[in-house]
């Protein structure tokens, strides 16, 4: 009779283990502004989480590859946007985030009602031009970091910049905040 753990030691591993502390530090100094980037995709907190996990997720089995990229950052922000993709094509749906939560939030009372209106402004925003907001302003990314992550060339950011910007100052929603 064999023992159940010699068994499993005589099976390959699909995903290699080599790399894991590696992998563990990066993931790890990556996963707040991995989140942060997918909220300003999404609007919403726990399908940020979701996003940036499932990202994390495909960034592990690629580890290799994600490694040795020039740039891995560049790499997981591509893997991101393509889960936000995916999910737009799978649900086909127009997904509204409800209202933020009536509990307090740290910092200055007054910005909350900013942050309302500049996330609703940014829903309203093609998929696309939201995509090249939150990666130049939120990411603070440059016009070829952000091509590389949208695969398209730096024209097109500048002009999927400059349209959004004109339709975020144009915007009734970040209009109403003028009055006060």
């Amino acid at each position: 009779m064999t023992n159940r753990r010699d068994e499993l030691a005589a099976v390959p591993d699909v995903i290699s283990t080599e790399g894991d502390e590696d992998f563990s530090a990066f993931a790890t100094s990556r996963w707040p502004g991995l989140v942060r980037l997918a909220f300003g995709l999404t609007g919403d907190r726990w399908l940020a989480e979701d996003m940036a996990q499932t990202a994390l997720a495909r960034a592990y089995v690629a580890w290799r590859r994600v490694s040795r990229a020039d740039d891995p950052d560049a790499y997981l922000r591509r893997i991101l946007v393509n889960a936000s993709h995916r999910r737009f094509r799978r649900h086909r749906v127009v997904e509204q985030p409800g209202d933020p939560p009536e509990t307090p939030v740290e910092g200055p009372a007054d910005l909350v009602g900013e942050r309302t209106a500049l996330l609703a402004a940014l829903r309203q925003l093609p998929p696309r031009q939201r995509e090249v907001i939150v990666l130049r302003y939120w990411a603070d990314l440059t016009d070829a970091q952000i091509a590389a992550t949208l695969g398209c060339s730096p024209g097109t950011v500048r002009s999927q910049l400059s349209r959004a910007l004109a339709k975020l100052r144009e915007s009734p929603v970040l209009a109403e905040g003028d009055d006060a």
